[in-house]
């Protein structure tokens, strides 16, 4: 461990300062926050790391045998101390861990690999430490994605629609000076996070996470069948959502991104019908459907607080679900432009590891005054990664991907639906899913993304030594990403504008679907879920390791432990 000569000067000074803000903060909250008018902060670290136009250098510094000891427990997701060096600057006493769920246990179970994912927490040894203001940077492996690419194009479709989302850029990684591999290093939902979007509005954030791959747990490593008889609270009585609101076809002549405003038509499908059998859990929180009243019935989103939180702010997020799952004062209750546009970005990316699949996890809950966020996290598995195939072999399971319906997208929640029963707020959603086609697919967004990427990364990605591709299967699998979102992109396009069915019913019998049964999706790699009546460790839902429990305890400030979901 390298330890700077005047680090405790350093730390004093540091802790100094810190312990000044914190007292400006708790002395002048209302009036900072009348001040930046509860909008965010600019921080330095938003050009320091994330400019994209350069990618990062990042050098870890530590003993080998203790990387090699953080290495073989890397499980246990515990913490140990490093110096890092960022882009020639040094960062002492800085915490790592390796970090991650299902690529997590894959890797430690995998003696040909460990290239894991990692976080760095720069307050986690010295209090009030933070990298250009940054308090934790997440650096990912890029795991079943043979692109390298999946994750950072979503998150750079987030930032051209201005959601509220992390920032991305590519990081060189070393160990000790050797090349270990290129990483995508990510801002972290947290503090800074929050400080960067939402200033000192004192919101709460929640990590909901049951891992219930179509199941329920009822409590940590106790899976419950999806077909087993659920408690009365998982299957509420619902609003008759028969007749989503009516659509009128878009002007397809528009080629300028810019939002129009157009009206939904009727397309007769129940909203519920692609996930009326889908046995996803309603009883502990993660779907967000409102149950009742009972704070016990969403323990999932309790149990993922990332701030503390308490009774009263958890009765104002149940207050909230109840009146958006009546569709009452949405505005009041939901953050809706910044959730049409997540929206918009989230199912164009098809991401079925997420609560547009069967898990309802993989998203951040965000609420402040009683209205709900939803910020978006973890897309290495987007576009086809869930283990979907190609027609190569005659599986036209490609063509269904690159269609896959706009509405009633996300079967995992009922959280949307009333927003997307209002007119309004429905051609809202359509007017940003062409502003991202029209402006971002086909107006030079994902051209620039792509070509400026390939650059940086390519000849990284050839002499990686811990990838998980040759490097001419991700040469392959960039072209085929490349394709790929064009052709999704056309489909998008077509079902905005009404030349393509928009929900998986119509489509069924549809011959105006985009064709992409040319194309392999395994190219671009991907996770095989196998039986989802497995465990995540591999055993049935009868031999469960609670070693391998997708939970991890956390020890609170007042010494107690509990149990929460490990974060991918």
């Amino acid at each position: 461990m390298i330890v700077h000569k005047n680090i405790t000067k350093i730390v004093a000074a540091a802790m100094a300062v810190v312990t000044c803000l914190c007292l400006a903060a708790i002395v002048y909250t209302e009036p900072l926050t009348e001040v930046f008018g509860g909008l965010g902060i600019a921080m330095e670290y938003e050009s320091r790391l994330f400019d994209t136009d350069e990618i990062l250098s990042i050098n870890i510094i530590m003993d080998d045998a203790e990387w090699k000891d953080m290495l073989s427990d890397a499980v246990s997701e515990t913490y140990s101390p490093c110096d890092v060096e960022i882009n020639g600057e040094m960062f002492y006493h800085v915490g790592i861990r390796p970090k991650g769920n299902t690529s997590l246990t894959a890797i430690a179970s995998d003696p040909e690999t460990d290239r894991y994912s990692f976080k760095l927490e720069f307050d986690q040894y010295v209090q009030g430490q933070s990298c250009y203001g940054l308090d934790k940077l997440i650096l990912n492996n890029n795991y079943a994605d043979a692109t390298n690419m999946k994750e950072a194009l979503i998150y750079d479709m987030y930032q051209y629609l201005n959601v509220d989302a992390s920032l991305y850029n590519y990081a060189r990684i070393s160990v000790n000076g050797e090349y270990w591999g290129v990483y995508l290093a990510l801002e972290a939902v947290e503090d800074s996070f929050m400080l960067r979007n939402y200033g000192t509005e004192n919101g709460k954030l929640y990590k909901p996470d049951g891992m219930d791959m179509g199941g329920r747990r009822s409590a940590p490593g106790n899976r419950v069948p999806p077909n087993a008889e659920a408690d009365s609270r998982d299957a509420p009585d619902q609003p008759d959502r028969s007749q989503p609101p009516s659509r009128k076809n878009m002007d397809g002549s528009d080629t300028d991104g810019q939002m129009q405003e157009t009206v939904p038509e009727n397309n007769g499908e129940s909203r519920m019908s692609d996930r009326e059998n889908s046995g996803i859990s309603r009883g502990n929180g993660t779907s967000l459907n409102y149950t009742d009243d009972e704070p016990d019935s969403y323990s999932a989103i309790w149990d993922g607080e990332v701030t503390d939180s308490g009774k009263a702010d958890h009765r104002r997020v149940i207050t909230a679900l109840k009146n958006i799952a009546e569709g009452t004062s949405l505005e009041r209750y939901m953050d809706v432009d910044n959730l049409l546009k997540y929206m918009a970005v989230h199912v164009f990316s098809v991401n079925e590891d997420s609560l547009s699949g069967m898990m309802a996890h993989n998203y951040y809950l965000y609420e402040a005054d009683g209205k709900l966020n939803i910020l978006p996290w973890d897309y290495n598995l987007t576009l086809g990664g869930m283990g979907a195939k190609g027609g190569a072999d005659g599986d036209d399971s490609a063509t269904g991907m690159v269609n896959d319906a706009i509405d009633n997208a996300f079967s995992g929640t009922d959280f949307f639906d009333t927003l997307m029963d209002n007119e309004e707020y429905h051609a809202k959603y359509y007017n940003y899913l062409r502003q991202l086609t029209v402006g971002y697919i086909f107006g030079g967004g994902f051209e620039e993304f792509y070509h400026r990427v390939r650059s940086q990364i390519d000849s990284l990605v050839e002499s990686d030594p811990t990838a998980f591709y040759t490097y001419e299967e991700y040469r392959d699998a960039a072209d085929t990403l490349y394709e790929v979102v064009q052709l999704r992109g056309k489909s998008v396009k077509g079902q905005a504008e009404g030349t393509i069915p928009s929900t998986s019913n119509e489509q069924r019998n549809s011959d105006a679907l985009v064709d992409a049964s040319h194309l392999d999706l395994s190219v671009m790699g991907s996770m095989d879920m196998g039986d989802p009546m497995k465990e995540w460790n591999g055993s049935d839902i009868n031999g469960i390791s609670q070693s391998d429990s997708p939970f991890s305890e956390k020890e609170g400030t007042d010494g107690t432990v509990r149990e929460e979901p490990l974060e991918r």
